[in-house]
């Protein structure tokens, strides 16, 4: 399938500290990829320079085909970014911020007034968008960054954090649209919010260091962990010696203690009986099993050592 984005050995550096190292991947078209990672993994970084707001130091990145930048005329019309924080200018209303930024691109205005009219509609923005930006709440806003993200009709969408700010209904606004854009528009976003993640996405990017550390579907990057589970049993009393004699078990993983609780990790249910077997005679709470999920998955212990690591 046709690569809409494209990067080649890309590099940023930042006052001599290395934020993306060396990447090269490519995006097809018409796909929703999700961003995830640390706060300082290079997430915010990447989206900036696969929409054309920033250089990288070294390498190259293609939207269509062409460099960023060196056509970067060309590459602007066909892109729009989302960033996390509020941008919008207090002081005109929510669609003269759409309109006044739809017109740069060279937009008819009865073209940006039907898309205005469309997006704001499927978001449920109401007279809302006729209110000026400083006056509503910040989650308004963003739908407001939305609509003004699409009013030039870009086939690329970058979003740092798309729904930063909004309640539960307008999250699910705002991605009943955005799939209502599966193979037509590439989007690439951002999140901290994991279920945001799970339902909304072709491809998951795990970004740690600058570097893409995993890569792959939701189903593809846990088909490694899906014969394991995660234990947790409460005891009365967790002592060093009961911890440290449950640790040596063989076939416990990455064990942790939380209070009185041993928390730890094991490919099948048989592991549970075998510390259950261990901590005979001594006094227990609670206890629970459950899969592993996304969040397991980039917990340290697996996307950097591996479950087995």
């Amino acid at each position: 399938m046709e690569a809409s984005i494209t990067l080649k050995k890309v590099g940023k550096l930042v006052g001599g500290k290395t934020i993306l190292a060396g990447l090269t991947f490519g995006i097809e078209k018409g796909t929703i990829v999700a961003l995830v990672g640390d706060n300082d993994a290079g997430k915010s970084t990447m989206l900036r320079l696969i929409a054309g707001l920033e250089n990288p130091n070294y390498g190259a990145v293609f939207l269509h085909g062409l460099d960023t930048e060196k056509r970067r005329i060309e590459t602007r019309q066909t892109v729009a970014f989302i960033p996390h924080d509020i941008d919008l200018d207090p002081w005109l209303t929510l669609e003269q911020n759409i309109q006044f930024d739809a017109r740069l691109y060279g937009e008819h205005k009865d073209r940006i007034q039907s898309r205005i009219n469309d997006y704001s509609h499927a978001l449920d923005m109401g007279d809302f968008l006729y209110s000026m930006a400083g006056r509503v709440p910040q989650g308004l806003q963003k739908k407001a960054m939305i609509i003004r993200a699409l009013a030039h009709d870009p086939t690329i969408l970058i979003m740092d954090e798309p729904t930063a700010f909004m309640d539960a209904e307008s999250r699910r606004l705002t991605w009943d649209l955005m799939r209502k854009f599966r193979g037509d528009k590439t989007i690439v976003y951002s999140s901290q919010f994991l279920p945001e993640i799970e339902a909304a996405n072709d491809r998951i990017m795990v970004i740690h260091n600058g570097s893409v550390l995993l890569d792959g579907s939701l189903d593809k990057l846990l088909e490694s962990t899906l014969e394991y589970h995660q234990f947790a049993i409460e005891f009365e009393e967790l002592s060093d010696e009961l911890y440290n004699s449950l640790c040596g078990i063989s076939t416990v993983v990455n064990p942790t203690k939380v209070g009185n609780t041993f928390h730890f990790y094991g490919r099948s249910r048989k592991v549970f009986f075998e510390v259950l077997n261990a901590s005979t005679g001594v006094l227990m709470k609670d206890l629970s099993i459950e899969k592993l999920s996304l969040q397991d998955l980039l917990d340290s212990a697996f996307a950097q050592k591996g479950m087995d690591g």
